[in-house]
């Protein structure tokens, strides 16, 4: 079983037990997006001694977390879950790392982003706007694919230029994703 060297930031106990039956991994859990100063504390400490992964549910909640963390720790590496591979299979629950198969985990791991501040944009608000991502019908739709396929979580249209730019993402990775997403619609 593949060990993880970082510590990773979840949510829950339920997470901790879904990643471990995937990887070999310690967690720290915030017990959900009000996440006290004593947990943010250890995290920055453990961020300095090890690093820290962070890998939330893909919801609101979620992502909430993940720019408190970020904001406290603006070294930390991030994994993200694509929404399908968190649903319940029972409905009624909620999206989360916990649903997720051991395959998808390990998958989001392999893939981790470390946010840089410094990052040129490569990706421009006319690009996205081009690219039919900002506005009109569909758009929404269309992010959730390109972030699916380039492992970058979903995020609204105000938030993708940004998010693109912060793991990053070069024109040739987001040009071929985007070629995936224009050959779904075209089925």
């Amino acid at each position: 079983m593949k060990k993880i060297k970082e510590v990773l930031v979840v949510e829950g106990k339920d997470d901790t037990k879904q990643i471990n039956r995937a990887v070999n991994a310690d967690t720290i859990e915030t017990r959900g997006s009000a996440i006290d100063e004593d947990t943010l504390a250890l995290i920055q400490k453990l961020a300095d001694q090890r690093g820290i992964i962070i890998f939330t549910d893909p919801d609101f909640s979620g992502e909430k977390i993940r720019k408190i963390v970020a904001e406290a720790v603006p070294n930390a590496k991030h994994a993200f879950l694509p929404k399908n591979e968190g649903r319940p299979d029972k409905a009624g629950g909620s999206l989360g790392v916990e649903h997720a198969s051991p395959e998808a985990i390990r998958a989001a791991l392999d893939h981790v982003y470390t946010e840089t501040t410094a990052a040129p944009t490569l990706i421009t608000h006319e690009d996205l706007m081009a690219a039919g991502l900002i506005g009109g019908a569909g758009a929404k739709e269309r992010r959730e694919q390109l972030g699916e396929l380039l492992q970058i979580g979903y995020v609204n249209g105000k938030q993708l230029e940004k998010r693109l730019r912060m793991f990053g993402i070069q024109p040739a990775d987001f040009a071929a994703a985007l070629k995936q997403v224009r050959a779904k619609e075209d089925k």
